[in-house]
């Protein structure tokens, strides 16, 4: 295999997370512009200077990425309409980087959001694919709670794991969004809770699945160079990767595309997986991140399930502190919005703009996301590995 270029050079920038709310009157464009606006009020930057554009929403349409960018008022060299659901924001900051690096931008705004209003979130999964479409759908087996309770099932029976493994993760992510106001679900959860919450698909229940929601994430990609002279606070990518459709041969899904990428992942990074300070694992079910933590070779002997058992999953506990904003477990899900959740939580780690508790001392970040979810099987996957850069 070809050896990676490094992102030598890339910085990224300005993290921003807008107003998540699980009921909301305006439109995934309306965020989007949001999302901009404040980009630009933080770094300093005007419309003019941002020659880039990745966009990810679901309920965008009609208009997509070029629509959005007449309608934003913007003159662009760059521009990716990126409809990868929970793998956007990876595809998101890895061709943004290359364009800086190619000087094809100078500056890209990557912004996710949607409103995923109870109709939106209807029409989304009726219409997901094809596939959802034509064969799953009109036979009543709507969205991916049927299909993920059929993976967690397998999961567990091959693993051994069991629901109090999956709550270890759940009451880690509720304590860390306790510290985050934009997070929608902020009451500590207890085992007990947990436990007796009502089943929505066995083996899962409700804290078992996302809220879908309204709100956006956004991050800018420029060079190091100008982040230091505008003053922004930036952080590095070390290393990053992605698969597609990966491990097809897997009759039911028990594993993801990390598993073949994590090796030469952390060889562009230059460490091992005993030197990443946290992660920020896309969690639309709890069984998907353990297939990270075990995929991305952060559970030393390669078994997740013991992992989490052993190991402290909260910050402060002296273990592997896993999705520091809440995740989308306890943030909420605000379609490809979550898969730029993770991404803008380890950017906020790693330049001290938190909006909730910080990993103190952390270098190195590991940012992962998954998504397009067809029966039995999620298509994309990619993970980063990101590095603090230079204080503001």
């Amino acid at each position: 295999m070809t050896a990676v270029a490094s992102y030598e050079g890339v910085a990224l920038t300005t993290p921003v997370t807008l107003g998540y709310a699980r009921h909301s009157r305006r439109s995934s464009g309306w965020y989007l512009a949001r999302l901009l606006a404040e980009c630009q009020a933080r770094s300093g930057l005007g419309k003019h200077d941002i020659d880039g554009l990745a966009l990810a929403s679901f309920t965008l349409g009609p208009d997509g990425a070029a629509a959005m960018t007449e309608q934003l008022g913007l003159s662009l060299r760059f521009l990716e309409d990126i409809q990868v659901g929970g793998t956007s924001s990876i595809l998101a900051l890895r061709r943004a980087a290359r364009a800086v690096q190619a000087g094809e931008a100078d500056v890209v705004a990557c912004l996710a959001a949607d409103n995923m209003g109870k109709g939106d979130f209807n029409q989304l999964i009726a219409n997901f694919s094809g596939y959802a479409r034509d064969a799953m759908h009109p036979y009543g087996a709507a969205g991916p709670n049927a299909v993920f309770a059929m993976i967690t099932q397998r999961f567990m029976a091959e693993r051994g794991a069991t629901r109090e493994d999956f709550a270890k993760l759940c009451i880690a992510q509720r304590a860390h969004a306790a510290a985050n106001p934009m997070a929608l679900l902020r009451r500590p959860l207890t085992l007990e809770a947990y436990l007796a919450a009502r089943p929505i698909a066995e083996p899962l229940h409700l804290f078992d699945c996302v809220m879908p929601c309204a709100g956006g994430e956004a991050f800018l990609v420029m060079s190091t160079d100008r982040a230091r002279s505008l003053g922004l606070a930036h952080a590095t990518i070390a290393g990053a990767v992605e698969r597609h459709d990966a491990l097809a041969g897997d009759a039911v899904q028990s594993r993801g595309g990390w598993a073949l990428e994590a090796e030469g992942l952390y060889e562009q990074a230059g460490i091992g997986p005993g030197e990443i300070d946290f992660l920020q694992a896309y969690d639309d079910y709890p069984v998907v991140v353990l297939w990270q933590i075990e995929n991305l070779g952060l559970a030393p002997g390669g078994d997740a399930v013991d992992f989490v058992r052993r190991t402290s999953l909260e910050l402060g506990g002296g273990g592997l502190p896993v999705n520091t904003s809440g995740g989308q477990l306890s943030v909420g899900q605000a379609g490809a919005a979550g898969g730029a959740l993770g991404v803008v939580e380890g950017i906020r780690q790693l330049t001290g703009e938190t909006l909730g508790h910080r990993v103190e001392g952390a270098r190195h970040g590991m940012v992962a996301g998954f998504g397009m979810v067809n029966y039995l099987k999620g298509v994309t996957c990619g993970a980063a590995i990101l590095r603090a850069g230079a204080a503001g």
